[in-house]
């Protein structure tokens, strides 16, 4: 895959023009998701493209955020391919051995979500039970088609990463030997603030993850503790399958989940949570609500 033309790429609307659009942080250390949480003014640069698939070149002019959006749009993702029980850490506080293939699930496109300030909708089955949780994971965006790639080349048809909160609801998660119903429901897979190019980061392995309700740290883990690694994933999915650009992959969640503590610490209408991603992707911040 050619060079990434970006760096980091955020897509939004604009204030002034109140129009979809794609740019790059005018400051390069900014973590715009906490920026826009704390209220602060974010700049882009603006792109001539109105996809991160095609990002043009820079346009020179700049723009204020006015909402932030998902990197991708609903169209452009296809079906979500997740990865679950991808972590040492997760396998062992799920008391579960450790898988000897990677398991996979999907989302459907219409589980994707956008960060803060819109509100991620608490359904009511789960609400019902009181068993919504959260899923702080690395995420993969493909920039290439490819199919049957081997380990040693699936990163070159990596576009680049992002944040994603996997939502789920657990009754109906450990009711089911499928997992796609009790984690596919709208709004279940918010993604963002940024999306970081490879050549940022040429080894995601290297990067940092925190998930933190309401300011509290529950989950803190670096992405070397993968079971399966970003280039074994990709193979592994394009095994006789075509992953299009703009397929996103959720890579799995560290230990720290709700359910995992004891009492639980599921989600509620008013919590906040945010999904830290160092350096580079910054603070994926959701804030839920319950369905009316």
């Amino acid at each position: 895959m050619p060079s990434p033309s970006f760096e980091r790429l955020v897509r939004f609307i604009s204030t002034s023009t109140q129009e979809i659009a794609i740019g790059q942080p005018t400051d390069k250390d900014l973590d715009v998701g906490a920026a826009v949480y704390a209220g602060k003014e974010v700049k882009l640069e603006t792109y001539s493209g109105t996809s991160v698939l095609s990002p043009g070149t820079p346009t020179g002019k700049i723009e204020t955020v006015g909402r932030l959006l998902s990197p991708l749009a609903e169209s452009e993702v296809g079906t979500i391919r997740c990865i679950g029980l991808n972590y040492a850490q997760h396998a062992k506080e799920a008391k579960m051995a450790l898988p000897d293939i990677p398991t996979v699930f999907m989302k459907p496109s219409t589980a994707l979500a956008d960060p803060y300030p819109a509100p991620t909708v608490i359904p009511k089955f789960t609400l019902k039970d009181d068993c919504c949780d959260y899923e702080s994971e690395l995420t993969i965006v493909i920039g290439q088609k490819c199919k049957d790639v081997s380990e040693e080349e699936a990163l070159d048809y990596v576009l680049g990463y992002t944040a994603a909160n996997d939502v789920s609801s657990r009754v109906e998660q450990f009711a089911q030997s499928q997992w796609s119903y009790s984690k596919g429901f709208d709004g279940a897979c918010p993604i963002g603030p940024v999306l970081v190019s490879t050549a940022l980061i040429p080894d995601p392995a290297k990067l940092k993850m925190r998930g933190l309700k309401n300011g509290k740290v529950m989950q803190d883990c670096g992405c070397d503790d993968l079971i399966f690694s970003v280039p074994k994933i990709i193979s592994f999915l394009s095994r006789g399958t075509t992953l299009l650009p703009g397929t996103i992959i959720l890579t799995g969640t560290p230990a720290g989940v709700g359910f995992g503590y004891d009492p639980k610490e599921y989600l509620r209408a008013g919590d906040e949570f945010a999904v830290e991603i160092q350096p580079y992707i910054g603070t994926l911040m959701t804030k839920f609500e319950n369905q009316k």
